[in-house]
């Protein structure tokens, strides 16, 4: 792989990775009800489902995906259902007195965080697609694959933990001012709508 080629790929996935999805707000959601410091569980789980779908997508799950439409959708329905699920939790999540510190709100334990970022992760199927279309842009067929392979994977989790970092530190920011249970109480509800609204967008796109 060229150096010329791996910096494309950098701002590809840079950008791409910026962009608001189930996974940030997911990660500062997390950030602003337990911390930023619970929230790494949740960055792990939706760093796994991440990695999970990278290996399936160059193990061939991806051009699998593409000419099984039936297996897709069950996939993608899961996918949907969740995302509700979560939209309608979070609308319906309780709010907390002013002068309690979300960090120290009982609350889930390190595993349960990490299997909501995990199962949010893994709620979008179209990411196996999107990297079994990615990676092929930028490996080079006349150089051994393994060692490209690991490069392009390790430069999306460098990159995509960035983001977490950067949304999770919004959230903490954040935090401050959603003290007000009236705050608060908006707060869940725009997650919830953001939540569901992804959940309709993944539905309504096409294959």
């Amino acid at each position: 792989m060229l150096m010329k080629t791996w910096w494309l790929y950098v701002m590809a996935v840079f950008f791409v990775s910026a962009t608001p999805g189930p996974n940030m707000l997911h990660v500062m959601t997390r950030s602003i009800q337990v911390g930023h410091r619970r929230a790494l569980f949740t960055m792990a789980g939706c760093m796994s489902a991440i990695l999970l779908c990278l290996i399936a997508s160059a193990a061939g799950l991806g051009a699998l995906l593409k000419t099984e439409p039936r297996l897709f959708d069950v996939l993608r329905y899961a996918g949907v259902t969740y995302l509700i699920w979560l939209g309608i939790k979070a609308w319906r999540s309780p709010v907390a007195a002013p002068d309690v510190d979300a960090t120290a709100r009982p609350g889930l334990s390190g595993a349960a965080l990490y299997r909501s970022g995990l199962l949010t992760g893994l709620s979008n199927p179209k990411l196996i697609v999107f990297a079994g279309a990615l990676f092929p842009q930028f490996i080079s067929a006349d150089m051994p694959f393994a060692p490209q392979l690991s490069i392009l994977v390790v430069t999306f989790v460098v990159i995509e933990s960035f983001w977490y970092a950067v949304y999770a530190q919004g959230g903490r920011r954040l935090a401050n001012w959603l003290k007000p249970e009236n705050r608060q109480r908006m707060f869940n509800r725009v997650t919830g709508v953001l939540f569901i609204g992804f959940g309709g967008m993944l539905l309504g796109r096409t294959h």
